[in-house]
């Protein structure tokens, strides 16, 4: 059986022009050229938000040519590294709708008191034609540009209302449809870019230039000329400018802009420090480690774009259905005519009562009510330092049930300390502790693991001499072995060597699994260091370790049941007594403890049996594939780790456990919005069109509900840009 690999998919987010408009049929359009472009999977397209987010099999295609594919359809790209311009430009573009509204507005009142007042039927006219222009012309622009796609949308609609309006003689309802549908429609262009704004003042954290040393010398640099190694000079009051670690000096720094942490965090010679951030307090001389398009701030401002164009499930499927919708409404208005004039009833009324119900059908507040709630959601996530990956994980938020932790730098704080250093009393003539934690350290320098990265910090404060290793491996989830000075020197946990060397006569192995245990049953991690040579192997003693439970993990345990959450597990590969002693201590209902990674992705998929709806806390490394597995991964990003970034749906920018319940929190508040907006909106629609079939209302009362419930629901998705959990 030949098995067939996946081909590598790539993503894009291709910035294009923003168009006005209710409607986003265009969008379809060219979602339907580019998903027949060979090497496409997926594709999203707004230009409500002037973006198209494509994933692609980039051994068939590349960014370049999916561009020359946008082009091909008359679509203008914007220069994504041109903020500035596009921000001036979208302004610009407001602002020049609100000056068609105030021209309609005024066209609109000179017609009507003119026609009151018995004036000069040319002014009447005049006033009325200017309102018909300014108030049509963005809506008529829509509706050309939609009909190049075979395709019809809202704009369509009211432009055909207005026009009917007028040739019945009703000159000022038309125009009083056209003012509030392009008011409307500029509130909604706000709403929309008051989100985009708030994802855009991201850009504004990070500065253009750096101080760097130069042969002793401070020298103005531009970001993107600095290297990796370079060390740049930040004083009190700065922004940091790129990622780094301080190589001198000592001070704190503010990360709430990055990390959501409500606190300056003190930092000290060898910490980590990031771009976007300001120094508060001391001078900082700081080693670059990330140029500045890998930096955290960087690549958190380019994965809130993208999801940006990611679309939820909601407004997916609202989109699917407008162009059915729109030709329905057009055929309801149709039947709205014909049936009562095959019955005999007088036109100009028939006609009339038509066009009121076109206007009361029209679906422009169901098709805005998601997009104003889900990017206000995602702005307000990105101000808190919680990023969300697309509009997707935000509705998948709302509905989690059951909520994983990894332990390890998830609900510990991952500052792992060796505690204990006991040389066996077999061998206590011939080893010291010194010498064993030299020799461990020494294969444990090879390894990433926690445990690992806690030997070689204390050899090191005790100025060891740490010797040479060679054929070092590593066995996932149990231990690691390396040939020092003339052996083979193994460090595992019990699984290690009753699996690992379980064929092999170990001397002194029972008296050290039973040390083990009595280091266990006191709440630290232990391990067995022994000694292969001739054959033979021989414990040589054990190390012990610890790490303290995150001051805020048992309230936010209580903040999760409070949300409704039923079932809260913690997955490790530590030993089961430690594990339940965290658990015991934070109130957690279910441990899995001595789990290898694979086994904690079956763990995952047996709670998603049982939950449905299950998110996976970790941080990003160890716990790749079971963050991928769950309903919702969130990754404690630690201020944006590459892993956390590639495989979680939700990455915390900081550690900071609080935000986990922000993340279910506002992912349910935006269901709420979501509802709420969809009951305004469809209900608008039912009222006005059954008080039109059964007793009928005149057209503007009918613009008015219309609008007016698209105006209600884009302000209230913008409340979502203030929720602070």
């Amino acid at each position: 059986m030949t098995v067939t690999e996946s081909p590598p998919l790539s993503t894009c987010t291709v910035q294009i022009e923003r168009r006005g408009g209710r409607g986003d049929a265009g969008a379809r359009a060219l979602e339907r050229h580019l998903s027949d472009t060979p090497g496409v999977h997926d594709v999203d397209v707004s230009f409500r938000t002037g973006s198209a987010r494509i994933t692609y099999d980039e051994s068939v295609t590349s960014e370049e040519r999916l561009r020359d594919a946008v082009r091909d359809r008359d679509v203008s790209i914007r220069d994504e590294r041109d903020t500035d311009s596009d921000e001036v430009t979208s302004r610009s573009e407001l602002r020049r709708e609100a000056v068609f509204v105030g021209l309609t507005l005024v066209g609109m009142v000179t017609g009507l008191a003119t026609g009151w007042l018995d004036g000069p039927p040319l002014l009447m006219w005049a006033g009325y034609g200017v309102a018909y222009v300014f108030g049509g012309w963005y809506g008529l622009k829509g509706a050309v540009e939609t009909l190049r796609h075979r395709a019809v949308d809202i704009d369509l609609l009211m432009i055909v209302a207005a026009l009917g309006a007028l040739s019945i003689g009703a000159p000022f309802e038309g125009a009083m449809l056209l003012f509030l549908f392009s008011l409307s429609n500029t509130l909604q262009h706000y709403a929309i870019g008051r989100s985009r704004r708030a994802i855009k003042s991201l850009v504004e954290m990070r500065p253009d230039e750096a101080q760097v040393l130069r042969d002793g010398e401070e020298v103005t640099v531009p970001i993107d000329d600095v290297a990796v190694g370079d060390v740049f000079v930040v004083r009190p009051g700065d922004k940091i400018p790129l990622d780094g670690v301080v190589a001198s000096g000592e001070g704190t720094v503010d990360q709430a802009s990055l990390t959501g942490e409500s606190v300056p965090v003190p930092k000290d010679l060898g910490d980590e420090v990031f771009g976007g951030t300001i120094n508060e307090s001391g001078s900082l001389e700081i080693e670059v480690t990330r140029q500045a398009h890998e930096s955290a701030i960087s690549r958190l401002i380019t994965m809130v774009e993208e999801a940006q164009s990611e679309k939820a499930p909601t407004q997916r499927l609202i989109d699917r259905l407008e162009q059915p919708y729109v030709l329905g409404v057009f055929g309801l208005t149709v039947a709205a005519i014909a049936i009562p004039l095959a019955l005999g009833s007088e036109f100009t009324g028939t006609f009339y009562r038509a066009m009121t119900l076109m206007v009361a059908a029209s679906p422009c507040a169901v098709i805005i009510s998601t997009p104003a709630a889900v990017l206000s959601a995602i702005a307000s996530g990105g101000r808190q330092g919680v990023l969300f990956k697309g509009g997707e994980h935000v509705e998948t938020a709302a509905r989690i049930d059951a909520v994983a932790f990894d332990k390890t730098g998830t609900l510990t704080q991952g500052d792992t300390q060796l505690t204990d250093v006991v040389v066996s009393d077999e061998t206590a003539d011939t080893q010291t502790e010194d010498g064993l934690l030299s020799i461990a350290a020494a294969v444990q320098a090879r390894s990433e693991h926690h445990l690992a990265r806690a030997t070689v910090r204390a050899a090191e404060s005790r100025s060891l001499d740490v010797p040479d290793t060679e054929r070092f491996q590593s066995v996932a989830g149990k231990g690691v072995h390396a040939d020092v000075e003339g052996s083979t020197l193994h460090i595992g946990n019990r699984s290690y060597f009753q699996s690992v060397l379980g064929d092999v006569a170990i001397d002194g192995l029972e008296p050290g699994l039973d040390r083990l245990k009595t280091i266990e049953a006191e709440g630290k991690t232990s391990v067995l260091v022994a000694r292969e040579r001739g054959g033979d192997v021989t414990v040589l003693g054990w190390l012990a370790f610890t790490d303290t439970v995150r001051p805020e993990a048992t309230e936010m345990i209580d903040d999760l049941r409070s949300l409704g959450v039923e079932h809260i597990v913690m997955l490790t590969g530590d030993n089961e007594r430690v594990a339940q002693r965290i658990a015991d201590e934070v109130g957690i209902d279910e441990v899995q403890a001595e789990l290898l990674p694979e086994e904690k992705v079956a763990t995952i998929e047996d709670l998603v049996e049982r939950h449905e709806n299950v998110a996976m806390v970790g941080d990003g490394v160890n716990d790749a594939p079971a963050l991928a597995t769950a309903t919702l991964g969130i990754a404690m990003g630690g201020a944006g780790t590459d892993v956390a970034l590639d495989t979680a749906d939700v990455v915390l920018m900081g550690d900071d456990l609080s935000k986990i319940p922000y993340v279910l929190g506002l992912g349910r508040r935006t269901r709420r919005t979501l509802t709420v907006n969809l009951a305004i909106a469809f209900g608008a629609i039912a009222l006005m069109v059954g008080t039109i079939l059964l007793r009928g209302i005149p057209l503007p009362l009918a613009v008015i509900g219309h609008e007016g419930s698209t105006v209600i629901v884009s302000l209230n998705g913008l409340r979502l840009l203030g929720f602070r959990g």
